[in-house]
């Protein structure tokens, strides 16, 4: 009987012990990905998210994918990203698409990729769910 008391102690103290355990460190960005999410977080975009594409076997390392709420601000958080990773690290998307119509722009800089989406358009393409294998960061305030 002693034995089981003994044994029940140690599961709870080990148990207790994983509890307690600090979670684990969320791997810094990089900075070009960081300075897209600061100049687009400024513009007002709405539902920041960072897929890391890098397990799951994409043609890029990240994608970046937020929403704004008309074409003149999907346009506006555009700029600010083309104007932040040229004035920060001095680099230009290799190419810019959808401009002319405003409803979902993508900005491709080989390592990463930034989507800005009008809301009809994020949830039509839904690229969340067809990247679900993806390793899936939320963005709410500016990254470090």
């Amino acid at each position: 009987m002693a034995s089981t008391k003994t044994s029940r102690a140690r599961k709870t103290k080990t148990v207790a012990r994983k509890a307690a355990a600090p979670a684990p460190r969320a791997r810094r960005l990089p900075k070009g990905v960081s300075a897209a999410i600061r100049a687009a977080l400024d513009k007002k975009a709405l539902d920041v998210v960072v897929l890391d594409l890098r397990k799951a076997g994409g043609f890029t390392d990240y994608f970046v994918i937020c929403t704004g709420t008309s074409g003149r601000q999907i346009q506006a958080i555009a700029d600010a990203v083309k104007t932040a990773l040229k004035t920060d690290l001095g680099e230009r998307p290799v190419l810019a698409e959808g401009v002319e119509k405003s409803q979902w722009i993508l900005l491709d800089n080989f390592d990463f990729v930034v989507h800005v989406f009008s809301r009809e358009c994020r949830d039509f393409y839904a690229l969340e769910r067809l990247w679900g294998n993806a390793e899936r960061r939320e963005i709410s305030d500016v990254p470090s």
